[in-house]
C-alpha cells in the first residue's frame, strides 16, 4: 500500500503544479477576480493535502496500518472532491458545484482524523 500512496501523492503534486500553472497563465484574463480566487483556493488545498499524502506515505513505511491507508484514501478523495469542485465551479460558473465542496472538506477532516488515530495507536 505504501507504494500506491507514494504514486498517488506524486501524481497529485504534479497535477497541482500543472493545474496551478494553467490557472496562473491561462486563466488570469479569462476568469473574474472572484472565480480566480475560487480556483486558487482549490490549488492551495490541493497542495496542502498532496503533501499530507506524501507524509502519510512516509509514515506507512515505518508504521503500516489500515488506519494510515484510510487516511491516505480520504485525503485523496478530498483533493478530488474539494479541489475538483472548486476548479469546475471556477471554470464553468455552475453554482451548484459549490454544494459538493463541503463533502471534500469532510473527506479532508476524515483523512486527518485517521492520521490522528494512527498516531494514537502507534505511538506510546
Amino acid at each position: 500500500m505504501t507504494r500506491t500512496i507514494f504514486l498517488i501523492a506524486a501524481a497529485c503534486l504534479a497535477a497541482g503544479v500543472i493545474i496551478g500553472a494553467f490557472g496562473a497563465h491561462g486563466l488570469k484574463t479569462k476568469l473574474s477576480p472572484e472565480m480566480m480566487q475560487v480556483y486558487k483556493t482549490g490549488v492551495e488545498y490541493h497542495f496542502y493535502h498532496a503533501i499530507g499524502l506524501l507524509v502519510v506515505g512516509v509514515l506507512s513505511i515505518h508504521y503500516p496500518s489500515v488506519t494510515l491507508s484510510l487516511s491516505a484514501l480520504f485525503l485523496f478523495l478530498g483533493i478530488l472532491i474539494f479541489s475538483g469542485s472548486l476548479y469546475l465551479l471556477a471554470l464553468t460558473g455552475i453554482k451548484w458545484l459549490g454544494a459538493i465542496t463541503p463533502i471534500g472538506g469532510l473527506s479532508f477532516i476524515a483523512g486527518w482524523l485517521f492520521l490522528f488515530g494512527a498516531f494514537w495507536r502507534n505511538f506510546p
